[in-house]
Formats: C-alpha cells, sequence, structure tokens
C-alpha cells in the first residue's frame, strides 16, 4: 500500500482509530496505457471527467482528517474511475453493466461509445482493480487488528441533475445521500451521519445512489467491519459540472464528516449494532 508503483495511497491515521475514508473517484489522472483504450478525443474526454469525478472529494476527506478529533486514516485512489472503477464487481453481479460501466467502462455518462463493446476488461483489471482491492482489504484488516473494528466511509459526490447513466436517477437528490447496506450499516452510524450532517439542508437514503463500499474479503461475512457512503450534492461545495471548489462549502462540509469521524472513533471497541 502506498508503494509507488501503485497508484493509491494509504494515509496513516491515528494508529488506535477504526476509521478509514476511503476516496475512491477524486482522481482525473488516465495514465497513456488506459488512454489508449479510450475513443473520446481529448476535448471530450476532459468534459467526460467533468462530469464523472467526483471533484475535491480529496480534498474534502485530508481537511476533515486534519480537523477530526482522532486522525482517520484516508485510502485515496490516484487513478481516474475511467480506468477501472475499484467500487464495481469484477463480474456480472455488477447492475451497472447494462450501461455499460462495470469495473471497466465503456459507455459514457451520456451512454456514448467509450471505448469498444469488443474491448478486453482482463488487463486493466489485473493491472488496476485487483492491487487495489488487495490493498483495501488489507488496510481494513490492519484496522480490525489494531482496533477490533473497521468503519469504512465512503467519499463521493454527485450532481445536481441526473446523468443519462444513472439507473436511479428519477428519485430524490437529498444535498446528502447516505448510502447503506443491510449487513454493515448498523442503525447507530446512520444516525450518527444524520446528526453530523443535519445543518446543509436535509439528508436523504440511498437516493439516487445506494449500498456503499466493503472489500469482497468482509462483504457480508464480518460483522466487525462497518461501512457507509457519503454523496454530497456537488451544488453543496463546488461549481458543476467540473469546477473550483468553493472554499467555504467545502470547509463546512469538511467539519461536518470530522465531527462523524469524532463521533465514530470514540465509540466502543465491540463492532455497531
Amino acid at each position: 500500500m502506498g508503494h509507488t508503483r501503485h497508484p493509491f495511497h494509504l494515509l496513516p491515521g491515528t494508529p488506535s482509530s477504526p476509521v478509514l475514508l476511503h476516496v475512491p473517484h477524486a482522481s482525473r489522472a488516465v495514465p497513456a496505457p488506459a488512454r489508449a483504450g479510450i475513443e473520446l478525443d481529448d476535448e471530450a474526454l476532459e468534459r467526460e471527467l467533468d462530469h464523472i469525478t467526483d471533484s475535491h472529494t480529496a480534498d474534502l476527506a485530508a481537511e476533515a482528517a486534519a480537523s477530526a478529533p482522532v486522525t482517520p486514516w484516508q485510502f485515496v485512489n490516484g487513478l481516474s474511475r475511467l480506468v477501472i472503477d475499484p467500487e464495481r464487481f469484477p463480474d456480472e453481479r455488477e447492475e451497472m453493466l447494462s450501461v455499460g460501466m462495470g469495473a471497466v467502462y465503456t459507455r459514457t455518462t451520456r451512454r456514448e461509445r467509450l471505448r469498444s463493446p469488443d474491448v478486453d476488461p482482463q488487463p486493466l483489471i489485473d493491472r488496476w482493480f485487483h492491487p487495489y482491492a488487495a490493498a483495501m482489504t488489507a488496510a481494513v484488516d490492519e484496522r480490525l487488528a489494531a482496533t477490533g473494528r473497521a468503519v469504512v466511509i465512503d467519499v463521493h459526490s454527485y450532481p445536481t441533475a441526473a446523468l443519462p447513466y444513472e439507473l436511479h436517477g428519477a428519485g430524490p437528490r437529498p444535498p446528502i445521500c447516505l448510502g447503506t447496506d443491510a449487513f454493515h450499516t448498523p442503525p447507530e452510524l446512520l444516525a450518527q451521519a444524520e446528526k453530523a450532517f443535519a445543518g446543509f439542508g436535509g439528508t436523504g437514503v440511498n437516493s439516487p445512489f445506494a449500498g456503499t463500499y466493503v472489500p469482497l474479503k468482509h462483504y457480508g461475512a464480518d460483522p466487525r467491519v462497518s461501512a457507509l457512503m457519503i454523496e454530497i450534492r456537488r451544488d453543496q461545495y463546488m461549481s458543476e459540472p467540473g469546477g473550483p471548489a468553493r472554499p467555504t462549502g467545502l470547509t463546512a462540509l469538511a467539519s461536518a464528516l470530522a465531527a462523524l469521524v469524532g463521533v465514530v472513533s470514540a465509540g466502543a471497541a465491540a463492532p455497531f449494532g
């Protein structure tokens, strides 16, 4: 983890912290081997990156970590999700395959062609998906070994207006969407997040995006691993689609995230629930 040959980084927190802030979609970086398979020209690629990137979420997580009473660990993806999306299932379990957005995307946010449908995704999965998944699994295992529990908080953002790729875009689009998992998101964790983010005009659950990230090793099997996804509507902190952050909005959100981290870190060593 964090080795220079890998484009992801584990940023250390306090050894006693169970919290791992996961930032998978903040980067716009597309290295040459992956760029070669993308059929968009440079201008169209930049437009697509504006829409698909969770811009400034790495800055938000870093600011929250710096101000939290107990510093969380951070796992940050240094590649664009147009290279691989580490939060997708790498097989037929992934519902986003129906719109060309499995672990390796073949379609854009507007359902236009990104890669040839004949592309073999396996080289990209082998090169970047599997090492990422292994490193994230190890990071969770380290929190379990150190503290007896792990709390993965996924940090995302989403556009104010639904994009054509969204499978559930017709539902509510609250300022803060909280994604949950029936096994890994205990009621206490959800309630703590709702309280921490109460000041932004409303929170919702699992709309327009549902679920949260848990490494497959632990998924549905280890109750010591809790998880929650925080999806921030982009008009809360930035100019859409891919413009600059508004410092006041970003700082307010970082303060809320830091408060959540503090409450979660102060919990008992036993799993939630």
